[in-house]
């Protein structure tokens, strides 16, 4: 028997709610749907375009200089692999600044190290404000690496005092815990050579772990042992096989990953370099510099690239995966409401008028519509109010297209890149499309919205570095001798 309050008016009310969250579940996953069918054209484009030609021959008879910055704090363990794997791609011309944020640990040290770096009296230009800066090392032949030593800040003051230090004009932005295949730089910078309006471009960020590294270069691709990194692999594979990658052809793409991007230097200076009180600065760093070009009325692109990868670590651990994603929701209301001018502006094109305003009601918001479209199933299933026909129909709105879209994204991988060829490893990441929409995807969204409600009433008032307990289970472990001799505190990643 129903309770007392439930009146007629109620009931109406509460079944209204329910279909009004089926329309919403319906809605988002036609739009990943019209983006899946671009991404596959994208694809099926750039493989045309850059097939194994791309492969053996060189990308361009001048290929731009570029300054690669990593950002380090606490970094001992795996900074000395990530600058030997960049030292071995395969551009003709690039530097290596590493900028250490006020390490506690050995980072310094080790880099000066590995590398033979001496302190060099270099005239340090502050274009941006950073946290001061109190040494920059180089090598006394004139090698690839520098590094600048200076007071923490947060990962964003650390890029801007990369970016004030770095000579090219454009710079690539890979965090400490990164690997890069030998022929991703080129990749990821080929949109500059093809198009002079480019201002930003990114590439495929791919899970490492499980997988087998050697002298700093990737040697073997396996796909996790773990859950959490096995499901993570299946929503880093959806998130920019299709979600990116279908919104860069419309040139309407919000999010370059801060482990691996490329931009014009004098575009980010010009737009204030990235916001140290900031979050999620690499992603506001997008959003403002699509607001600032259209402000300016200035013709220009940002560009997804699928082919140049970025190999890096994820959570293997339910806390550490549950402070990424609150803090990356943290970054994306940060970044949308903090640029909010660029919805529906005159001259905002499709970012302003589609991308923008579907990133805010679905992305940002989206998670708490989420929680209370399941919440409702559920208080209308106690009190008798759901009827079969719609729970079979959120049923398939709210889980079935998910799963729909999961699958698509694994097989976007399988027609396209295809490094996990073996059946065993199709099978299992088959499995975990499927079996990740029950259980996994509720939990993320519940944090999502823990993220979105810590935003709402600034609970995190300065920009610091996120730390991940690291398994360590891919590196190569090579001796190490802290400066100070005593023992080497366990890493942190941001």
């Amino acid at each position: 028997m129903n309770p007392t309050w439930i009146t007629p008016e109620v009931s109406n009310a509460l079944v209204g709610m329910q279909w009004g969250f089926l329309a919403y579940f319906i809605c988002i996953n036609v739009v990943y749907l019209a983006l899946n069918f671009i991404a596959m054209f994208a694809i099926l484009r750039y493989a045309r375009e850059h097939g194994a030609a791309f492969r053996v021959k060189n990308f361009a008879d001048y290929q731009p200089p570029v300054s690669i910055l990593v950002p380090a704090h606490n970094e001992e363990r795996t900074i000395v692999s990530t600058v030997r794997s960049l030292l071995r791609l395969s551009y003709p011309n690039f530097e290596i600044v590493v900028v250490n944020d006020g390490s506690t640990d050995a980072t310094l040290q080790t880099v000066v190290d590995a590398f033979g770096l001496v302190e060099f009296p270099e005239a340090y230009r502050s274009r941006l404000k950073t946290e001061p800066v109190k040494r920059i090392f180089a090598s006394p032949q004139g090698g690839r690496v520098r590094v600048v030593d200076k007071d923490n800040g947060g990962k964003a003051d650390a890029l801007n005092a990369g970016i004030n230090t770095a000579r090219y004009p454009l710079f690539c932005v890979v965090d400490a815990d990164c690997i890069l295949q030998q022929d991703s730089l080129a990749r990821v910078v080929q949109p500059f050579l093809e198009d002079s309006r480019m201002i930003a471009t990114g590439g495929v960020i791919r899970i490492v772990n499980g997988c087998k590294v050697k002298d700093g270069l990737l040697s073997k691709v396996e796909l996790p042992d773990k859950v959490l990194p096995l499901v993570q692999t299946v929503e880093y594979l959806r998130a920019f096989l299709f979600g990116r990658l279908g919104w860069s052809p419309i040139n309407a793409l919000l999010i370059i990953s801060g482990a691996f991007g490329v931009f014009y230097k004098e575009r980010v200076i010009a737009a204030g370099g990235y916001k140290s009180d900031l979050v999620g600065e690499d992603m506001e760093m997008v959003v403002r510099l699509h607001n600032r070009m259209r402000e300016e009325k200035r013709p220009y692109k940002i560009a997804f690239v699928p082919d140049p990868i970025c190999w890096t670590e994820v959570p293997s651990d339910l806390r550490s995966l549950y402070n990424q994603r609150v803090r990356w929701q943290q970054g994306l209301a940060e970044s949308l409401f903090g640029n909010w001018r660029l919805m529906f502006r005159r001259n905002g094109g499709t970012v302003g008028w589609v991308a923008y305003p579907f990133m805010l009601l679905f992305e940002c918001l989206g998670p708490v519509i989420e929680m209370l479209g399941y919440l409702s199933v559920i208080v209308l299933g106690l009190l008798g109010l759901l009827s079969p026909q719609a729970f079979f129909a959120f049923l398939f709105a709210s889980i079935g297209l998910g799963v729909l879209l999961s699958v698509n994204a694994m097989m976007l991988e399988e027609i396209s890149f295809h490094l996990y060829p073996r059946p065993r490893q199709q099978l299992k990441l088959f499995l975990v499309a499927v079996l990740e929409n029950f259980g996994y995807r509720q939990l993320t969204s519940l944090f999502r919205v823990i993220g979105l409600v810590r935003w709402v009433v600034k609970l995190r008032r300065r920009s610091r570095w996120g730390h991940m307990r690291r398994s360590a289970e891919w590196q190569e472990h090579e001796p190490q001798v802290p400066a100070s001799g005593r023992a080497v505190p366990g890493p942190a990643v941001s």
